[in-house]
């Protein structure tokens, strides 16, 4: 920021209780001084190409005075009209009051099915997606967080402009979630059309799940210190013992059992009721998988895919 919060506060108490132009001086020393430490301290590395988006809170005089400054230097500066308050108005009009734009279709099917990593081969076939879990950095299950949420706010900027990209003629395919992901809530457009949407299901082996898992968690897998406890947070849902059992695999490094017993003992009986909460919702087709390596991974893809593209009556390319 050109002004902190304090200093924005301290020119606006002078605005109003001495003079504006008193305050106008004091803010335009602020701005040089504030904006001369972040060109030296962030922006060195940048060059002539760069095309940086200023904005403030209401686009008014601080990001003006950045945004001058920053073209005199030589970018191509754009301001956000109407400050970030502008914005969020749109991205809320978007996401809160609006119809969601397209159609979606859910990828649907148990914890292990690679769900994600099929999402992520489907643009090759000229599929629409939107990765929910990427933009919420949260992988959805209980081992599965990624690290630090955004806030709920930077999450539907993010999908905000995701949307913004879809061609809503065509249908977009999406992970299959509950209201919330992690600590992040679904906003109430979309989760209304995900609701009512098409379903497509992967179904697989439990072992080929589990092997699955193993691979996919292989960071977690080979911590195991942070295995055992995010297993310890499972406590109040399966009790001490089970818990401890599960523990001591991870210690003697049987991943694929334990990821076995956690896919029969939790993950699946959690799915089933959710499944049931929700009420029956029809299934598009399932496809199955007796395994999930790399070239299944692809061979799901594609079958997702053509089932999208026969709705549109678009060839799959490749």
């Amino acid at each position: 920021p050109v002004l902190s919060d304090e200093e924005r506060a301290r020119v606006g108490t002078i605005y109003v209780q001495k003079s504006p132009f008193l305050a106008r001086k004091i803010g335009a020393a602020l701005v040089a001084r504030n904006a001369a430490a972040h060109i030296e301290e962030h922006l060195m590395g940048y060059d002539g190409g760069w095309q940086p988006l200023v904005y403030c809170w209401r686009g008014g005089q601080r990001s003006g005075s950045f945004a001058s400054i920053l073209a005199q230097i030589g970018w191509r500066v754009e301001t956000l009209e109407g400050g970030y308050q502008s914005y969020r108005r749109l991205v809320v009009d978007r996401l809160y009051q609006a119809a969601y734009p397209a159609r979606p279709v859910l990828l649907d099917g148990n914890t292990g099915t690679a769900k994600t990593e099929v999402l992520a081969r489907l643009p090759q076939y000229g599929v629409q997606v939107i990765d929910l879990e990427g933009l919420a950095n949260h992988r959805g299950s209980a081992l599965g967080d990624f690290g630090d949420q955004p806030a709920q706010k930077g999450f539907e900027s993010a999908l905000a402009a995701e949307t913004e990209k879809l061609d809503p003629s065509r249908p977009v395919v999406l992970e299959a979630e509950s209201s919330k992901i992690g600590s992040i809530t679904l906003p109430p457009s979309l989760f209304a059309a995900m609701k009512g949407a098409p379903r497509i299901e992967i179904k697989a082996p439990v072992a080929a799940r589990a092997r699955y898992l193993t691979r996919a968690y292989a960071d977690l897998v080979a911590d195991t210190p942070a295995l055992v406890a995010r297993l310890e947070k499972l406590v109040h849902l399966q009790g001490r013992e089970k818990v401890t059992d599960w523990c001591e695999m991870a210690r003697l490094g049987a991943h694929e059992a334990l990821a076995a017993e956690l896919i029969t003992d939790h993950y699946d009986p959690r799915y089933r009721k959710a499944r049931a909460r929700d009420g029956d919702m029809a299934k598009d087709q399932v496809i199955e998988a007796t395994t999930l390596e790399d070239a299944d991974l692809d061979r799901i893809a594609r079958a997702v895919a053509e089932r999208i593209t026969a709705r549109a009556d678009v060839p799959v390319p490749g």
